[in-house]
């Protein structure tokens, strides 16, 4: 059990890195030809989120075809309404994953990484009107922490003057705009999610497959909608290479590695993760991307970030109570 909870963030700190940075690079990379499409890629990624749960739930089903069909057959299909709950959160994080591509087409990996930890904030947010949960002091301070943090990180600075040429006012105030409001739609889908698995006995590979279907829906009229004439003129795979498919492939498997933290993992272990990562794609993206300038305000707001992270999740033992003893 101890070799799967490190296993499991082990591979959500890869994961994590290795999606944004690769991301990045995807959609600066200068090359010939058409670039991909960041839509068709979200519906692919979703395509092989479907086939991975179908998979899984193949394995729990004892390698039996016919018991496979009967499980989807039943969880699926022969509950309608109930599946049905699954498509606001699966139109909210289609939403999501395609402001993802917008936000790391005009945001660095590292003011990324750090901004997008807002979405522990609206979560908590939505956790207490939603679910009705109580946070404690020690989460109220960490939500506070974790404004200034990124407050601090978003903060000008001279130092990144010389990105101005590359990278415009008007494309940096789209890229926080997009992150912003991927953390407020990860936080209500978050929420929602885990109230319907509150009231359900399904799987998580289950849900996983109804979000699939539901995204894969909004994701092609997505497609058809804003890149409908482009697909026409070069196909869905126009400008797909292997780092693309390398990215479509991390963000296919993001969701199921959160799942398996979350079986795994606590809290404490998940927000060390969550910094690792956040250290990983600040040295990377200034050593190998080159595209990031570091301040000592920029460290300061992504050290007070981390700190917000661990204390959200710290959980204080109860003393004990000497009279007892």
């Amino acid at each position: 059990m101890l070799t799967l909870k490190y296993l499991s963030l082990g591979v959500l700190v890869f994961q994590t890195t290795t999606l944004v940075l690769t991301m990045r690079y995807s959609r600066t990379l200068k090359e010939e030809g058409p670039r991909y499409l960041a839509s068709t890629a979200v519906v692919i990624a979703e395509i092989m989120k479907i086939a991975t749960c179908i998979l899984l739930v193949y394995k729990d089903s004892g390698y039996s075809f016919r018991t496979l069909n009967r499980v989807l057959q039943e969880e699926i299909f022969n509950k309608p309404m109930d599946t049905l709950k699954l498509a606001i959160p699966s139109g909210i994080y289609t939403l999501q994953n395609n402001l993802l591509y917008v936000a790391l087409s005009n945001l660095d990996a590292a003011t990324y990484q750090v901004t997008y930890q807002l979405k522990i904030l609206t979560t908590a947010l939505f956790s207490v009107t939603m679910l009705g949960k109580n946070l404690s002091v020690y989460q109220w301070f960490s939500l506070l922490t974790l404004m200034a943090g990124v407050a601090l990180v978003q903060w000008p600075t001279d130092s990144a003057e010389h990105l101005k040429k590359e990278l415009s006012a008007g494309s940096q105030f789209v890229g926080l705009v997009s992150v912003l409001i991927a953390c407020f739609s990860s936080g209500f889908a978050g929420v929602y999610f885990e109230k319907i698995l509150k009231g359900s006995k399904q799987s998580v590979w289950i849900r996983n497959i109804q979000l699939g279907l539901f995204g894969s829906i909004f994701g092609m009229m997505g497609v058809y909608v804003y890149d409908g004439e482009r697909v026409k003129e070069d196909g869905i795979f126009q400008g797909y290479n292997n780092l693309t498919w390398i990215v479509v492939l991390l963000q296919a498997l993001g969701g199921l590695v959160i799942a398996a933290v979350i079986k795994y993992a606590d809290n404490i272990l998940k927000g060390f993760a969550t910094s690792v990562s956040i250290i990983l794609s600040t040295l990377i993206s200034y050593f190998w991307l080159q595209d990031f300038m570091p301040t000592s305000v920029f460290f300061f707001g992504a050290l007070l970030v981390i700190t917000a992270t661990f204390l959200y999740g710290y959980e204080p033992k109860p003393t004990s109570n000497p009279s007892k003893a």
